[in-house]
């Protein structure tokens, strides 16, 4: 989940770097550095600060870090506490080779034990640390053998080292004696080349490359490269040269700005009524047929012999394909189960034949995901049967991204750069994708009439001006509501059929911005056990939309209520809601489409809440924007 930044060319590299991590502190920001290589002195300079990227700013700008050759990192802990010892890059014994990376070394303890034993000494309790000492270990080797060439020697003994690594890795390595060689490898971990004039920038994620280049090369796993001024070599794990042409970014990755807004969450909440225009102006144009009621970007024959859909997702992506599931199976008759990506990956359900597998996740660089679609592609190619072929769709935010290179098929959400860690548009951008499918899969299993098909439509294309008046009011209810939780410890929310899913991404987004202690259930299930929980101290937020569950929600609301628990309601004024506390008021629209309005009360309460505490609402403690380790 960290991010990672290498350059080598003819400018100083730490201002490039700097610049680049700060494109990539979504990745983490427990700590940051980087280190840079002088020729002219044939030397390595490293600066490390804990916290955020600004304390390593003004530790550059004091003390300055001079070289046209550097590696740059963004911390998520995973290993080892978030301090300055922690912080990479990492060095060897002697201080002249550094290295960043992103991922997991899994064995990390065992190598450490064995270099231990042969008198290396660690400084941190990181598992990339081991990777500059086992470098070392090889370039004493190689050099007793008697390479001439410094940085052949460095790209050797990289990929020697990759041989004994377990686990998933981008990483770049520099040394003091080749300030005209970068080396990076990678494996099951993203890490571009981005193509400038006789330099390169080496990055995680393409906003590091933005004003930098719209070049880039991916690099594919288990693949080392070597970078110097005047080129770049790609090689395999066996040590056979690779060659692969750049391709250019398809996308803009702008630069974000809060513009008037005090939060960029906040921004990216008023910003949903654009997300939802600009996905209706592009899949629901006027002028489409009955037949083909949506334009998503598929042929015909992607839909043929699709009986049943499995979905991989973690987090808020699980919880837009929960209500997605919901959509196809009740909506456009397509059996749907959703399962944790995490899970799927150790207990795959058994195979089924003619199964689209959905793979959602809005970076696109989720390695949980990631990795199920890849197993499940895997178990699938060994039957050789075309009823039991590899199926796989991928939905994200990000079309520059691993998803889009693994996965043959990807619908785009197209809700623009989301800088907020906890999701907001991009959760409903996912959630309309949903839509999108369910009416192209409606409209050929003829589950639903076209008249149903179409009615689902123009209340979609309603929903963009219904957001903008929404948005508005509830930002100053919620504004209002949120003083009322200054002592709140713990939240329950409650909902049922498709909204279920809403309150389950309510209490998530309570969790990921307030640190109060939430959780979300299906309110049928609360006198199963969870009804213990309620006492006056504990308020129960409940999503209550008109259709088939109305009553039944309303009746679980009461129970909690008969508990002196504070009831909050999302629903319509009237029909039956003066039975809460508290009215969260949204638009009566039709169950289908409920979930694109219950969920963005709870955003703003959820905002506002942290807001009052005084939190760091866009990037709260432990947590990353894109998860690229398991």
């Amino acid at each position: 989940m960290c991010g990672i930044v290498a350059v080598i060319g003819s400018r100083e590299a730490a201002p490039l770097l700097l610049e680049g991590l700060q494109r990539l502190e979504y990745r983490g920001y427990d700590s940051a550095g980087i280190a840079t290589v002088d020729a002219a002195k044939s030397s390595l300079t490293c600066k490390r600060a804990q916290g955020k990227l600004v304390n390593l700013v003004k530790l550059v700008d004091d003390q300055g870090a001079l070289g046209q050759l550097g590696i740059g990192h963004t911390r998520w802990a995973t290993h080892g506490k978030p301090e300055v010892r922690n912080a990479h890059p990492h060095r060897d014994s002697s201080g002249g080779i550094a290295v960043v990376q992103n991922g997991i070394i899994e064995n990390h303890s065992s190598l450490r034990k064995e270099l231990e034993s042969q008198g290396y000494e660690f400084a941190s309790d990181t598992d990339t640390e081991v990777i500059p000492h086992l470098i070392s270990r090889e370039l004493n080797l190689i050099k007793r053998e008697g390479e001439t060439s410094n940085s052949t020697w460095l790209l050797e003994a990289v990929r020697k080292v990759s041989f004994q690594l377990e686990g998933a890795y981008a990483l770049a390595v520099i040394w003091e004696e080749t300030p005209e060689a970068l080396v990076v490898a990678k494996r099951q971990t993203p890490l571009l080349i981005g193509f400038g004039e006789g330099e390169f920038l080496c990055a995680s994620d393409t906003p590091a490359l933005a004003g930098f280049t719209r070049t880039i090369l991916p690099m594919e796993d288990d693949e080392v490269g070597l970078l110097t001024p005047l080129g770049i070599e790609l090689y395999d794990s066996l040590g056979k040269r690779q060659q692969r042409s750049p391709s250019l970014l398809k996308g803009q990755e702008d630069v974000a700005t809060k513009n008037n807004f005090r939060h960029f969450m906040l921004k990216e909440i008023y910003e949903q009524s654009e997300t939802a225009r600009l996905w209706t102006d592009r899949y629901l144009p006027l002028g489409l047929s009955d037949e083909a009621p949506i334009a998503l970007p598929f042929e015909d024959s992607f839909y043929e012999g699709i009986e049943r859909i499995q979905i991989l997702a973690c987090g808020t992506s699980r919880h837009a394909a929960m209500v997605g599931a919901h959509l196809l199976e009740q909506f456009a008759g397509i059996p749907t189960t959703v399962f944790y990506a995490s899970e799927f990956r150790y207990a795959p359900p058994p195979l089924t034949s003619h199964t689209l597998t959905i793979g959602v996740t809005q970076s696109g660089e989720t390695a949980d995901t990631l990795a199920a679609l890849a197993m499940e592609a895997k178990r699938r190619a060994v039957y050789g049967d075309i009823a039991f072929a590899s199926h796989q769709l991928g939905i994200t935010n990000r079309l520059e991204s691993s998803i889009t290179r693994q996965v043959p098929n990807i619908l785009d959400i197209g809700a623009g750069i989301e800088v907020g860690v906890a999701a907001t548009k991009t959760f409903l951008g996912q959630l309309l994708a949903f839509y999108g499918l369910t009416i192209s899969f409606a409209s050929r299993s003829k589950q639903c009439s076209s008249k149903e098909v179409s009615k689902l439509i123009n209340e979609l294309r309603s929903v963009p001006s219904q957001l903008i008046t929404l948005i508005k009011q509830h930002d100053e209810i919620a504004e209002q509501l949120s003083q009322q939780f200054v002592d709140v410890q713990n939240v329950i929310f409650i909902g049922r059929g498709i909204n279920y899913p809403i309150a389950l991404e309510g209490a998530l987004k309570l969790k990921e911005i307030s640190y109060i202690h939430a959780e979300g259930y299906p309110a049928g299930e609360m006198k199963h056990g969870p009804i213990a929980l309620l006492e006056r101290r504990v308020p129960v937020i409940s999503v209550a939309t008109p259709g088939v569950v109305f009553d039944k929600v309303l009746s679980n609301a009461q129970e909690a209520k008969a508990r002196d628990s504070q009831l909050i309601g999302v629903a319509p004024e009237g029909r039956a809601t003066e039975v809460f506390d508290a009215l969260l008021p949204i638009p009566e629209v039709s169950e289908w489409i409920s979930p694109l309005f219950s969920v963005v009360p709870l955003q703003l309460l959820s905002y506002h809440i942290a807001a009052n505490r005084g939190l760091d609402i866009d990037q709260p403690r432990n947590l990353a924007k894109s998860v690229t380790v398991e």
